[in-house]
């Protein structure tokens, strides 16, 4: 089974993170979305309600699983067996920060890490972006997934 790990921390999951799963479904026969726990990081929602707008989004697709995950990536990617990291790219600063991220998860274990250039539409959006908007009382809706509505 060829197996892939998705991670980053979804603060929320946007349009592009939504474009890359979708699009790694039809590369592997598994895509799990780790969303990564980091207790120094202030984030705007939840763990849970991360987690629960990424399985709302992907409710339909039993292909993708959603987990959350401490640690290095690469150790997660061993104990639940898969073999390659996806990553998502939107520009060249993407790109830089991303191989060197590549290049020391290659180092630390066997893993392979496959990059996914983002859709021309929605390589300008971010995560940072969606809560800038939020937090100003913008439209957001034309970011993210349905999924993602705060009340």
């Amino acid at each position: 089974m060829r197996r892939a790990l998705f991670p980053g921390s979804f603060d929320p999951i946007t349009l592009g993170h939504f474009d890359i799963i979708k699009r790694g479904v039809t590369l592997f026969d598994e895509v799990i979305v780790a969303i990564g726990v980091n207790s120094d990081k202030k984030y705007m929602f939840s763990i849970e309600e991360r987690k629960a707008f990424i399985e709302q989004a992907f409710a339909d697709e039993p292909k993708v699983k959603v987990v959350t995950y401490t640690g290095l990536t690469v150790d997660f990617c061993n104990d639940i067996g898969a073999e390659f990291i996806l990553r998502g790219l939107r520009n060249p600063a993407d790109f830089e920060f991303e191989k060197a991220i590549a290049h020391a998860n290659r180092r630390m274990a066997t893993i392979e890490t496959v990059f996914l250039l983002t859709s021309a539409k929605t390589s300008f959006i971010s995560s940072s972006i969606v809560r800038d908007v939020i937090k100003n009382h913008g439209d957001y809706t034309k970011f993210v997934p349905d999924s993602v509505r705060i009340n």
